[in-house]
């Protein structure tokens, strides 16, 4: 793990300026930081995120949620379905505040991997995104899907994010989601090792995709972030948010589950994103998913390994046959006829002299080539 110094943070910070500024959160504030090097290793980085906490958080004292970040983080292999905690700073205070707490731990900074591009909560319900496409959902799906099976089939111990939702779910530069925030997350007994945890902590997450059966310290489980991964899952497909007033039922689970046991798919997807004739398949294995997801026993949902299994067959299918607009498709047509017209012209003489010879001609064209045909 890399380390900084504070006075380097703030110069990439511009001290921590409004402007750089790029998010809050329920432990801290995130800002964008700009040539930055570590200390040991040298490294330069050109963009990171800067969590620190709140101020309000730094008077209180209260640090636990950006003190356990850090501990479960640190203890994580780097992986691409995950922001990846860099590096830690910590600012030398000798103010009293700080004088007076113990463990020194609200001078703690992270720094993590930089997300340029937002979330899926911005994504799919500000009115200035641009509606995702279908193949971009489903990949989404898959995406996060896998952020959950690598945290629950770590070894030695699974990791319970308990707050999966989608403003925690970040696009890095090439619109790869990852899952962030792991402030709530907690480490799993899973061998016979020691207990992780001191005391256990009591149930946590947000409204509309906390697991209702866990109500107690003893049913945590990596069942609760697959219940969390079925509401998203809804949300993903219909573009509605998990608590809404203003419909009847407010819970989107209680909307959906109905619609999909009655096999109607259409008053769920998203009205505004029309689907190709080619996802509706993948839709449907989505919403199917979502539903075992949420039921209420916890016994009755898949792992994530089982999901990500049925997301890959189902999905990645047809998206590959999504992925290719209509020019290209055409263009495709467009060289197989070609080649069927050059293969008709040879002589049968050509012909058996290649079959003799086991010569068998590509006739590959280039886009151009293909262009070209249609003057």
């Amino acid at each position: 793990m890399e380390e900084f110094s504070y006075e380097d943070l703030e110069e990439a910070t511009n001290n921590f300026s409004l402007s750089s500024l790029i998010g809050k959160g329920s432990h801290g504030c995130v800002y964008k930081g700009q040539n930055l090097h570590a200390q040991l290793s040298n490294k330069h980085f050109n963009i990171v995120a800067i969590k620190k906490s709140s101020l309000g958080l730094q008077i209180l004292q209260d640090n636990s949620k950006l003190d356990n970040e850090i501990d479960v983080l640190s203890s994580l292999p780097s992986s691409p379905y995950l922001v990846n905690l860099i590096g830690l700073s910590r600012r030398h205070d000798n103010s009293a505040t700080t004088l007076n707490n113990n463990n020194n731990n609200n001078n703690k900074v992270l720094v993590m991997e930089f997300m340029p591009n937002s979330s899926l909560h911005h994504l799919l319900h500000h009115t200035d995104s641009t509606q995702p496409s279908w193949p971009t959902r489903a990949l989404i799906a898959l995406q996060l899907a896998r952020a959950l099976q690598f945290l629950h089939d770590l070894p030695e111990s699974s990791v319970v994010h308990r707050d999966v939702k989608p403003s925690n779910i970040l696009f890095d530069s090439n619109w790869n989601a990852k899952l962030a925030d792991f402030g709530l997350a907690l480490r799993l007994q899973t061998t016979e090792s020691p207990l992780l945890h001191d005391s256990p902590s009591p149930p946590a997450g947000t409204i509309g995709y906390i697991d209702p059966s866990y109500t107690t310290p003893s049913k945590l489980s990596v069942k609760n972030d697959v219940y969390s991964f079925g509401v998203v899952l809804l949300e993903i497909v219909s573009s509605r948010r998990a608590i809404d007033v203003e419909m009847d039922p407010a819970s989107i689970v209680e909307w959906a589950l109905p619609l999909i046991k009655a096999d109607r798919m259409d008053g769920i997807i998203d009205r505004r994103a029309i689907p190709p004739a080619s996802m509706r398949s993948s839709i449907k294995t989505m919403l199917t998913v979502a539903a075992r997801c949420v039921e209420l026993e916890q016994s009755l949902r898949p792992n994530m390994r089982e999901v990500v299994t049925e997301l890959m067959n189902s999905v990645l299918v047809n998206v590959e046959r999504t992925r290719f607009p209509p020019l290209i498709k055409s263009l495709m047509w467009i060289s197989r006829r070609h080649r069927r017209r050059k293969e008709a012209a040879r002589t049968t003489v050509i012909l058996c002299r290649a079959q003799d010879q086991g010569e068998v001609s590509s006739a590959k064209m280039s886009i151009r080539e293909v262009l070209a045909e249609t003057q």
